[in-house]
């Protein structure tokens, strides 16, 4: 059997899954975000098997930047970096929003 990594949610991930559920709960009602929900969950559990499998974040390998990665899931983006044997969640995101302008904005407020 393969070696499992372990999953890390960082406080950004958490907030970025909260709200996108609580988004859909008011748009399409509380069993639809129950079900993605579920199906983001399952999604990221599956990165403690294979993490390897997603691919660069295209936005970052652009600039070089190649530690991050991303599985998709609907439209939505999960994005990660591999530390030893963690899989630390960098967020969850709407792909139809601007990655860019969300990663500049987290980085102005972290500084």
């Amino acid at each position: 059997m393969p070696d499992r990594f372990r999953i890390v949610w960082t406080r950004a991930s958490i907030v970025d899954l909260d709200q996108i559920i609580d988004y859909v709960a008011l748009d399409s009602g509380v069993d639809r975000a129950l079900g993605l929900y579920e199906k983001i969950r399952d999604k990221i559990d599956s990165l403690s098997r294979l993490p390897r499998r997603g691919r660069i974040v295209p936005e970052l390998e652009s600039i070089s930047v190649l530690e991050f990665r991303e599985i998709l899931m609907d439209r939505y983006r999960i994005i990660f970096r591999i530390d030893d044997k963690k899989v630390v969640l960098v967020g969850v995101f709407d792909g139809r929003r601007d990655l860019e302008a969300i990663l500049v904005d987290r980085a102005l407020r972290a500084g």
